[in-house]
Protein backbone atom coordinates (compact mmCIF):
# COMPACT_ATOMS: atom_id res chain seq x y z
CA UNK A 1 0.00 0.00 0.00
CA UNK A 2 1.32 3.43 -0.97
CA UNK A 3 1.33 5.64 2.12
CA UNK A 4 1.96 9.36 2.48
CA UNK A 5 3.07 10.12 6.05
CA UNK A 6 2.78 13.47 7.78
CA UNK A 7 3.57 14.37 11.39
CA UNK A 8 3.41 17.24 13.84
CA UNK A 9 6.61 19.00 14.89
CA UNK A 10 6.78 17.39 18.32
CA UNK A 11 9.78 15.18 19.04
CA UNK A 12 7.58 12.17 19.73
CA UNK A 13 5.71 12.50 16.41
CA UNK A 14 8.92 13.08 14.43
CA UNK A 15 10.52 9.97 15.95
CA UNK A 16 7.44 7.95 15.00
CA UNK A 17 7.56 9.39 11.47
CA UNK A 18 11.17 8.31 11.01
CA UNK A 19 10.44 4.83 12.30
CA UNK A 20 7.29 4.28 10.20
CA UNK A 21 8.70 5.63 6.94
CA UNK A 22 11.75 3.41 7.40
CA UNK A 23 9.52 0.40 7.85
CA UNK A 24 6.72 1.05 5.34
CA UNK A 25 8.21 3.52 2.88
CA UNK A 26 6.87 6.92 1.92
CA UNK A 27 5.44 8.09 -1.41
CA UNK A 28 4.48 11.47 -2.82
CA UNK A 29 0.87 12.61 -2.62
CA UNK A 30 0.19 11.97 -6.30
CA UNK A 31 1.05 8.28 -5.80
CA UNK A 32 -0.54 7.81 -2.38
CA UNK A 33 -3.53 5.61 -1.61
CA UNK A 34 -3.86 6.82 1.98
CA UNK A 35 -2.52 9.55 4.28
CA UNK A 36 -1.26 8.57 7.73
CA UNK A 37 -1.12 11.49 10.18
CA UNK A 38 0.91 11.36 13.40
CA UNK A 39 0.09 13.88 16.11
CA UNK A 40 -2.78 15.06 18.27
CA UNK A 41 -6.33 16.16 17.51
CA UNK A 42 -5.20 19.66 16.53
CA UNK A 43 -2.73 18.28 14.02
CA UNK A 44 -5.34 15.87 12.66
CA UNK A 45 -7.64 18.83 12.07
CA UNK A 46 -4.82 20.66 10.28
CA UNK A 47 -4.17 17.58 8.15
CA UNK A 48 -7.81 17.36 7.09
CA UNK A 49 -7.78 21.00 6.05
CA UNK A 50 -4.41 20.80 4.28
CA UNK A 51 -5.18 17.69 2.22
CA UNK A 52 -8.90 18.16 1.66
CA UNK A 53 -8.46 18.65 -2.09
CA UNK A 54 -6.62 15.34 -2.59
CA UNK A 55 -9.67 13.19 -1.74
CA UNK A 56 -7.57 10.57 0.05
CA UNK A 57 -8.62 8.64 3.16
CA UNK A 58 -6.80 9.83 6.28
CA UNK A 59 -5.75 7.47 9.07
CA UNK A 60 -4.53 9.20 12.20
CA UNK A 61 -2.38 7.69 14.94
CA UNK A 62 -2.22 9.41 18.29
CA UNK A 63 1.01 11.11 19.19
CA UNK A 64 -0.73 13.89 21.12
CA UNK A 65 -2.81 14.11 24.28
CA UNK A 66 -6.45 13.04 23.90
CA UNK A 67 -6.54 11.62 20.38
CA UNK A 68 -10.30 11.67 19.91
CA UNK A 69 -9.97 11.80 16.11
CA UNK A 70 -7.10 9.32 16.00
CA UNK A 71 -6.33 5.64 16.35
CA UNK A 72 -3.99 4.17 18.93
CA UNK A 73 -0.35 4.41 17.92
CA UNK A 74 1.17 1.05 17.13
CA UNK A 75 3.96 0.45 14.66
CA UNK A 76 3.26 -3.21 13.93
CA UNK A 77 0.60 -4.33 11.45
CA UNK A 78 -0.12 -0.93 9.93
CA UNK A 79 -0.96 -2.27 6.46
CA UNK A 80 -3.46 -4.72 7.92
CA UNK A 81 -5.03 -1.97 10.03
CA UNK A 82 -5.37 0.30 7.01
CA UNK A 83 -7.04 -2.43 4.96
CA UNK A 84 -9.46 -3.26 7.80
CA UNK A 85 -10.21 0.37 8.65
CA UNK A 86 -13.80 1.61 8.63
CA UNK A 87 -14.52 4.82 6.74
CA UNK A 88 -16.31 7.75 8.36
CA UNK A 89 -17.47 10.38 5.86
CA UNK A 90 -17.63 14.01 6.95
CA UNK A 91 -18.80 17.19 5.24
CA UNK A 92 -17.39 20.54 6.43
CA UNK A 93 -19.33 23.73 7.06
CA UNK A 94 -18.92 26.67 4.73
CA UNK A 95 -18.69 30.02 6.51
CA UNK A 96 -19.28 33.23 4.56
CA UNK A 97 -18.51 36.20 6.77
CA UNK A 98 -19.04 39.83 5.77
CA UNK A 99 -17.06 42.31 7.86
CA UNK A 100 -18.05 45.87 8.76
CA UNK A 101 -16.20 47.18 5.69
CA UNK A 102 -18.35 45.03 3.40
CA UNK A 103 -15.51 42.60 2.58
CA UNK A 104 -16.62 38.97 2.16
CA UNK A 105 -14.51 36.13 3.57
CA UNK A 106 -15.00 32.38 3.07
CA UNK A 107 -13.60 29.47 5.08
CA UNK A 108 -14.41 25.84 5.79
CA UNK A 109 -14.90 24.31 9.24
CA UNK A 110 -14.70 20.63 10.10
CA UNK A 111 -15.54 21.14 13.79
CA UNK A 112 -17.50 24.38 14.17
CA UNK A 113 -18.15 27.95 13.16
CA UNK A 114 -18.22 30.21 16.20
CA UNK A 115 -19.03 33.88 16.80
CA UNK A 116 -17.41 35.46 19.86
CA UNK A 117 -17.55 38.92 21.41
CA UNK A 118 -14.35 40.94 21.05
CA UNK A 119 -14.84 43.39 23.90
CA UNK A 120 -16.03 43.58 27.50
CA UNK A 121 -19.60 44.07 26.30
CA UNK A 122 -21.85 41.17 25.45
CA UNK A 123 -22.64 40.48 21.82
CA UNK A 124 -26.13 40.89 20.37
CA UNK A 125 -26.88 38.49 17.55
CA UNK A 126 -29.98 37.86 15.43
CA UNK A 127 -30.43 34.28 14.24
CA UNK A 128 -32.33 33.32 11.09
CA UNK A 129 -32.83 29.81 9.71
CA UNK A 130 -33.69 29.39 6.03
CA UNK A 131 -34.64 33.06 5.83
CA UNK A 132 -36.88 33.06 8.92
CA UNK A 133 -35.83 34.91 12.09
CA UNK A 134 -35.89 32.48 15.02
CA UNK A 135 -34.12 34.56 17.69
CA UNK A 136 -34.52 38.31 17.18
CA UNK A 137 -31.86 39.25 19.76
CA UNK A 138 -29.53 36.85 21.52
CA UNK A 139 -27.47 38.63 24.19
CA UNK A 140 -24.46 36.41 24.80
CA UNK A 141 -20.72 35.83 24.73
CA UNK A 142 -21.25 34.15 21.39
CA UNK A 143 -22.90 31.35 19.45
CA UNK A 144 -21.61 28.39 17.47
CA UNK A 145 -22.70 25.89 14.84
CA UNK A 146 -21.11 22.47 15.22
CA UNK A 147 -20.88 19.43 12.98
CA UNK A 148 -21.38 15.97 14.50
CA UNK A 149 -17.58 15.46 14.46
CA UNK A 150 -17.13 18.75 16.29
CA UNK A 151 -20.06 18.33 18.66
CA UNK A 152 -17.85 16.75 21.35
CA UNK A 153 -15.37 19.65 21.27
CA UNK A 154 -16.14 23.34 21.97
CA UNK A 155 -19.86 22.69 21.45
CA UNK A 156 -19.97 20.17 24.29
CA UNK A 157 -18.01 22.47 26.59
CA UNK A 158 -20.67 25.13 25.89
CA UNK A 159 -23.34 22.59 27.00
CA UNK A 160 -24.42 21.76 23.45
CA UNK A 161 -25.66 18.30 22.44
CA UNK A 162 -23.45 15.45 21.27
CA UNK A 163 -24.55 14.46 17.76
CA UNK A 164 -24.19 10.99 16.19
CA UNK A 165 -22.07 11.19 13.03
CA UNK A 166 -24.78 9.82 10.75
CA UNK A 167 -27.71 11.71 12.28
CA UNK A 168 -27.78 14.33 9.50
CA UNK A 169 -28.04 17.29 11.88
CA UNK A 170 -26.07 20.29 13.16
CA UNK A 171 -25.94 21.84 16.63
CA UNK A 172 -26.71 25.53 17.13
CA UNK A 173 -25.45 26.39 20.61
CA UNK A 174 -25.35 29.73 22.50
CA UNK A 175 -22.26 30.59 24.53
CA UNK A 176 -23.09 32.07 27.94
CA UNK A 177 -26.51 33.37 26.88
CA UNK A 178 -27.84 36.21 29.03
CA UNK A 179 -31.08 36.87 27.13
CA UNK A 180 -33.12 34.82 26.43
CA UNK A 181 -31.66 33.20 29.51
CA UNK A 182 -33.42 29.85 29.16
CA UNK A 183 -32.64 29.25 25.50
CA UNK A 184 -30.27 26.30 25.19
CA UNK A 185 -29.90 26.18 21.43
CA UNK A 186 -31.34 23.98 18.70
CA UNK A 187 -30.66 20.91 16.59
CA UNK A 188 -30.96 21.74 12.89
CA UNK A 189 -31.21 19.62 9.75
CA UNK A 190 -27.96 19.50 7.81
CA UNK A 191 -29.64 21.29 4.88
CA UNK A 192 -30.35 24.36 7.01
CA UNK A 193 -29.01 27.73 5.91
CA UNK A 194 -28.09 29.75 8.98
CA UNK A 195 -27.64 33.52 9.02
CA UNK A 196 -26.23 35.35 12.03
CA UNK A 197 -26.51 39.14 12.07
CA UNK A 198 -24.46 41.13 14.56
CA UNK A 199 -26.53 43.90 16.15
CA UNK A 200 -24.81 47.13 17.23
CA UNK A 201 -21.64 45.83 15.55
CA UNK A 202 -19.69 49.07 16.08
CA UNK A 203 -20.42 49.14 19.79
CA UNK A 204 -20.32 45.38 20.37
CA UNK A 205 -17.71 43.94 17.93
CA UNK A 206 -17.79 40.23 17.15
CA UNK A 207 -15.31 37.88 15.50
CA UNK A 208 -16.18 34.76 13.48
CA UNK A 209 -14.02 31.64 13.46
CA UNK A 210 -14.14 28.58 11.20
CA UNK A 211 -11.87 26.12 13.00
CA UNK A 212 -8.52 28.01 12.93
CA UNK A 213 -9.53 30.82 10.55
CA UNK A 214 -10.66 33.98 12.35
CA UNK A 215 -12.35 37.04 10.83
CA UNK A 216 -12.56 40.13 13.04
CA UNK A 217 -15.32 42.73 13.23
CA UNK A 218 -18.01 40.83 11.34
CA UNK A 219 -21.39 42.25 10.39
CA UNK A 220 -23.11 39.05 9.34
CA UNK A 221 -22.21 35.40 8.90
CA UNK A 222 -23.85 32.73 6.75
CA UNK A 223 -23.26 29.04 7.46
CA UNK A 224 -24.27 25.93 5.55
CA UNK A 225 -22.96 22.42 5.06
CA UNK A 226 -20.64 22.07 2.07
CA UNK A 227 -22.10 18.91 0.54
CA UNK A 228 -19.78 18.81 -2.46
CA UNK A 229 -16.73 18.41 -0.22
CA UNK A 230 -16.24 15.10 1.58
CA UNK A 231 -13.56 13.93 3.98
CA UNK A 232 -12.88 10.25 4.57
CA UNK A 233 -11.39 9.22 7.90
CA UNK A 234 -10.21 5.68 8.61
CA UNK A 235 -10.71 4.13 12.04
CA UNK A 236 -9.94 0.75 13.54
CA UNK A 237 -13.22 -1.24 13.69
CA UNK A 238 -13.09 -1.66 17.46
CA UNK A 239 -12.71 2.06 18.07
CA UNK A 240 -14.52 3.92 15.29
CA UNK A 241 -15.69 7.53 15.51
CA UNK A 242 -19.39 6.66 15.75
CA UNK A 243 -18.72 4.50 18.81
CA UNK A 244 -16.50 7.15 20.38
CA UNK A 245 -19.18 9.81 20.05
CA UNK A 246 -21.78 7.43 21.49
CA UNK A 247 -19.53 6.60 24.43
CA UNK A 248 -18.91 10.30 25.16
CA UNK A 249 -22.57 10.66 26.15
CA UNK A 250 -22.07 8.24 29.04
CA UNK A 251 -18.91 9.71 30.52
CA UNK A 252 -19.82 11.11 33.93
Amino acid sequence: MNIYFTASETEDAQTALESLTGRYGHVSLDKAEVIVALGGDGFMLETMHSFMAFNLPIYGMNKGTIGFLLNTYREEGLIERLKAGEITRLHPLKMTAVDMHGVEHEALAINEVSLLRESRQTAKIRIAIDGHVKVSELTCDGVLIATPAGSTAYNYSAHGPILPVNAGVLALTPISAFRPRRWRGAILPREAKIELNVLEANKRPVSATADAVEIRDVDRVMVEEKRDVMLRLLFDPEHNLEKRILDEQFIL
